[in-house]
């Protein structure tokens, strides 16, 4: 997910107020969150996994989970998530998994 699509689901699925979001990423920035610009490759193979994992009954992945995912293998880190779908995608590409809790308190 890019920032412009954080700060969009923040703002209007949320209600959060867009000067907060920006003065909160600005921090996560601070405190170390490397901004990544999407290059051609990243697309790609965001663009791949997409296609062969997305089922919208099984794994409903969004491309930007696919992205996030994509980003993470290309930059050999790990992928912090609280989606079992993601999560279980990303174990399966050998990339290394950050379980987050979910809303009730479930890591995948």
């Amino acid at each position: 997910m890019n920032l412009g699509e954080v700060l969009d689901v923040l703002a209007r699925h949320r209600g959060s107020r867009v000067d907060e979001i920006r003065e909160k990423i600005t921090w996560l920035e601070v405190g170390g969150l490397e901004v990544v610009a999407v290059d051609e490759r990243t697309g790609l193979l965001a663009g791949e996994l997409h296609a062969r994992y997305y089922d919208r009954a099984k794994r409903s992945v969004s491309m930007a989970d696919c992205l996030a995912l994509a980003t993470a293998r290309l930059l050999g880190e790990r992928l912090a998530t609280s989606d079992p779908a993601l999560a279980e995608i990303a174990r399966a590409e050998g990339c290394e998994v950050i379980p987050l809790p979910d809303a009730r308190g479930r890591r995948p």
